[in-house]
């Protein structure tokens, strides 16, 4: 039965903790999976939080920190001291160790990586946090089952029992030279039915997809979903392997990096939390909403300098919302396409043929809106000349919007600057005041002011 967190459960474990019944603590979590652990620890208080990672084992433990937000790990971590962390640190991955230390602060970093038992372990934090932090060296474990070329099939089962009882999951044997380079991966079945004697040279695959330590965690993620990867090798530039990269972990990149697009679409700067203090939420918010704002005054002035146009048929004024937001509509929706694709690399071929198609697409919108508008008019008893000033209006600032939306995102994203900045505040805006600049601008040649 899946395991549900209701009120009366917490308030259960609070009141075993108030009296510090930690063995009725044990004997009602001892069931739960690590996961369930993490759901409870967010639901208390950051000491009684504290108290439950000191009581349950570390094998348990180490993995519901693992679940915990940021903050909720940091105020747990704060609690807890060197030697209780390194404790910690001993029953996780290499990464996610590495990923526990890069959080603390650096005079308690040493303090616990010398607190660690395991020198191997130590060793391999040690150089994982070397490494920068979006590329594969940061987000790959040295945990994994090779073997070499050279062994025989007899051998090589018994040191791989021996290497898997570190490995949480067996996701690929890989092979390597007696230099440790890389040279291919092993079948498990081409392993059970190979000859003991034979070697394996002669049934490993030799094609395998890797990456380096410095390869882009982007283009970790584009490969691994395009070869459809459980696990990826990562190699140093002489070809040394050094560790691997699951598609957990790149699933958990894939989580950030979305929640950090999805913030900064809807005009939210930085990597920001619900709970964070307002001094943190108003930094993230406030430069978009700046930005807001001078797009706006601008607007305002744009609509000054047509103030005759606006006396002859102060009928425009009421439709300039539909105008701007027709032309935000259609630039977050281009600029949205665009953005997925550059993120999936699946936006192919010249600049010149995506526009025209944006063009070709905007063109058969624009239409059709233009016509109900039109029809719209008709319904109402508008001025025929008014409603056809609008709808060609609304074309124009529709293909216009669909080409901004497709032509600023590629271009950030050739200058190296993230293009799901084009999705938010920043298309909206700009479009905003080409929009009711072309409206205007239209209506004077139609209508003769």
């Amino acid at each position: 039965m899946q395991f549900q967190l209701t009120t009366d459960f917490i308030s259960q474990i609070e009141q075993l903790i108030s009296v510090k019944d930690g063995k009725g603590l044990q004997e009602l979590l001892h069931e739960l999976h690590f996961a369930d652990v993490a759901e409870i620890l967010e639901e208390l208080n950051s000491d009684d939080a504290t108290y439950l990672i000191k009581l349950l084992e570390s094998e348990i433990t180490s993995e519901a920190l693992m679940e915990l937000d940021d903050d909720v790990r940091e105020k747990i971590l704060s609690r807890l001291s060197p030697k209780e962390i390194a404790e910690e640190l001993q029953e996780m991955d290499t990464d996610d160790a590495a990923d526990i230390v890069a959080e603390l602060d650096d005079e308690i970093q040493q303090e616990v990586i010398e607190k660690i038992e395991d020198d191997l372990l130590a060793a391999d934090i040690v150089e994982l946090l070397n490494y920068d932090e979006d590329t594969a060296g940061a987000l790959m474990a040295k945990e994994l089952v090779k073997v070499k070329e050279t062994w025989t099939v007899a051998g090589c089962v018994r040191e791989m029992r021996r290497q898997a009882k570190n490995v949480t999951r067996v996701h690929s044997i890989y092979v390597t030279d007696k230099d440790g380079k890389l040279k291919g991966r092993l079948s498990l079945k081409d392993l059970l039915t190979a000859p003991e004697k034979a070697h394996i040279s002669e049934v490993y695959i030799p094609k395998v997809d890797y990456v380096t330590v410095n390869t882009e965690n982007e283009e970790v993620a584009r490969i691994m979903h395009k070869y459809d990867l459980e696990a990826i090798p990562v190699i140093d530039e002489e070809g040394v392997l050094l560790g691997r990269i699951t598609i957990d972990d790149i699933m958990d990149f894939i989580k950030d990096e979305a929640e950090k697009d999805y913030q900064m679409a809807a005009g939210i700067s930085g990597d920001v939390e619900a709970d964070d203090s307002i001094w943190q939420l108003t930094r993230a918010r406030l430069p978009w909403l700046v930005l807001g704002l001078f797009g706006g005054l601008g607007s305002v002035y744009i609509m000054q300098g047509f103030e005759e146009a606006l006396t002859q048929y102060p009928i425009l004024f009421f439709f300039t919302p539909l105008i701007a937001a027709m032309a935000g509509n259609v630039g977050v929706q281009s600029s949205a396409i665009i953005v997925q694709g550059l993120a999936n690399d699946n936006v192919k071929g010249s600049l010149f043929n995506r526009l025209i198609k944006e063009v070709g697409l905007a063109l058969i919108n624009g239409l059709a809106l233009g016509l109900l508008v039109i029809l719209f008019g008709t319904i109402v008893g508008q001025d025929q000349l008014v409603s056809i000033t609008i709808a060609v209006s609304m074309l124009s600032v529709i293909i216009v919007a669909a080409l901004v939306g497709t032509f600023v995102p590629i271009v950030l994203d050739k200058r190296g600057i993230d293009p799901a900045i084009a999705t938010g505040p920043f298309i909206t805006t700009s479009n905003d005041i080409f929009g009711i600049f072309l409206f205007f601008w239209i209506s004077k040649i139609i209508l003769h002011f």
